[in-house]
């Protein structure tokens, strides 16, 4: 299928160094020619400051947030970064420490305060991060760089400039919302999050942030929510990180692994903690997506869906079993020596693609039979005795520690709809080295991989008169850390991954997780 690569000089920790940012745009050296059609700019988000003074971060989710844009002008393409002016990045650089607990690093009190402000400072609760490093989205007129928390952070897209730090919680019931919102064609931002429900239980709720407004006013002002649901176990909603949406439905994945929310309370005001304390795993729970059971899964990245016949299509990247993936991410972990690096995969769960198909139309009696009669699917559907439907998935993609994540598809054009090409980023015992094309229908895959070279999320931008659904290039950031030139975008032809262009930068760039092209 494709060559596994080895990474025995370990170049891959070149990703989770600190880098500077910069002051003045850098001009890229292009080899191969630029396609015309690409007039913006590819932004992207990820970790960029991994250590603050002598302290360190500890999880790969808590470097503080940087903003790169490469440019596309006349067949020129130049590179920009900053790092997004967050409370959390501020505050740690005037104080020269960790200031704000992150994903997996705590901050200690002030050690100049003494212990009665401390006291009382545990009763105003605890200080939730707008360290926005994972995405950025368009809100009507405005850009969003986000995490997921209650908190996000207005951008300008075009100078990368820092504009205001938004709460959530102002304008709708919600702990946190996602990174991963769908948006369609006329800009309406739908996004999914948990919230307290009745009676002081968990629930979730999806969230309709409307299009630009004829006034001009801001639409996350008229952010609404548009359905409530309850969390499976009262007091441990599930950690939701995307959904999936068709044309008329919503599809959530209730995963294993809980947010234990008095955990939460009691271990911030009490003793150091951080948000990963606060997630245990339920092994004796299925999986819900509504009242349809599949077996423990973890899962991050939904692929897309879409409805065909009477049935919901959900095409999902999996990680088996019960444990969450992200205990596999410190950085200690990633940094260390690929037999180490090794090592540790073998414990983690597997990942796998994974389609699912829910029966929309359900009979009592059709208790102990396949429900399922699309005709190019194995995945099945079977009625319990308790009324309760068994899922089993069709497995689209499996390789032993070799993930196909991050997933990206021709969302304008096929988004919610029955599509046929899914794009990714490879991970070998979760380092990314490679960018992978598959055909959900036929299971084909496509490799692009260079020795000691580490893409970034494939981005999928249609050419102009496209007629297929893969007409169209794939945008990646390469970090290169044996190379002359340390770093490049890589343009490749979305049909066979060749490679159309690359454009060559004199710094390194470090890890990112989700972006935009924005035309």
């Amino acid at each position: 299928l494709y060559q596994e690569f080895e990474h025995p000089a370990g170049g891959y920790r070149k990703i989770f160094e600190t880098c500077e940012e910069l002051s003045e745009t850098l001009p890229a050296t292009v080899t191969g020619r630029i396609p015309s059609f690409l007039k913006g700019s590819l932004l992207r988000l990820g970790p960029g400051l991994f250590e603050v003074g002598d302290e360190p971060f500890y999880h790969l989710f808590d470097g503080q947030a940087l903003m790169h844009k490469f440019d596309f002008k006349n067949g020129q393409v130049t590179y920009f970064r900053k790092f997004v002016r967050t409370d959390a990045y501020v505050r740690a650089i005037t104080e020269k420490r960790v200031v704000i607990t992150e994903f997996g690093t705590f901050a200690y009190p002030d050690p100049c305060k003494n212990i009665f402000s401390r006291f009382f400072s545990y009763f105003k609760g605890v200080e939730v991060t707008d360290n926005c490093l994972v995405n950025v989205y368009p809100v009507g007129e405005d850009f969003y760089a986000v995490t997921e928390t209650n908190y996000i952070t207005k951008v300008n897209p075009d100078t990368l400039e820092t504009l205001k730090k938004v709460d959530m919680c102002n304008y709708i019931n919600i702990n946190g919302v996602t990174a991963h919102p769908h948006i369609e064609r006329d800009g309406t931002v739908y996004n999914i999050g948990n919230c307290m429900g009745k009676g002081a239980t968990l629930a979730y709720n999806i969230v309709r942030i409307p299009p630009t407004q004829k006034d001009k006013s801001d639409p996350i002002e008229k952010s609404k929510v548009v359905v409530q649901f309850p969390s499976h176990e009262r007091f441990k909603p599930s950690y939701v990180h995307s959904f999936g949406m068709s044309e008329n439905y919503f599809v959530f994945v209730e995963t294993p692994v809980k947010i234990n929310l008095l955990k939460f309370l009691s271990a911030w005001s009490i003793r150091g903690s951080n948000y990963m304390d606060c997630f245990e795993s339920n092994e004796s729970q299925g999986v819900k997506t509504w009242s349809r059971l599949i077996s423990p899964i973890g899962m991050f990245h939904h692929i897309n869906t879409y409805e065909d016949q009477g049935f919901v299509v959900v095409d999902l990247c999996a990680w088996k079993g019960f444990e969450f993936v992200y205990n596999y991410l410190w950085l200690a972990n990633l940094r260390a020596n690929w037999d180490e690096v090794k090592k540790a995969a073998m414990m983690a769960p597997q990942p796998e693609v994974r389609r699912y198909v829910i029966p929309l139309d359900i009979h009592k009696e059709e208790q102990g039979k396949n429900l399922v009669s699309l005709p190019y699917t194995t995945a099945t559907a079977t009625m319990h005795a308790d009324g309760m439907i068994w899922l089993e998935p069709e497995i689209l993609f499996s390789g032993p520690r070799q993930a196909f994540e991050f997933p990206q598809i021709n969302y304008e054009r096929y988004g919610g709809k029955n599509y046929t090409y899914a794009y990714g980023l490879g991970l070998n015992h979760f380092i990314p080295d490679r960018i992978c094309k598959l055909n959900v229908k036929t299971k084909e895959t496509w490799v692009w991989q260079e020795p000691d070279s580490y893409p970034s999320e494939p981005l999928f931008v249609q050419t102009p008169e496209a007629v297929d659904e893969d007409d169209g290039v794939l945008l990646t950031i390469v970090a290169a850390p044996g190379s002359q030139r340390p770093a490049y975008l890589l343009i490749l032809n979305a049909k066979d991954l060749s490679e159309v262009a690359r454009a060559e930068v004199e710094c390194s760039i470090p890890v990112t997780f989700h972006g935009m092209y924005k035309p």
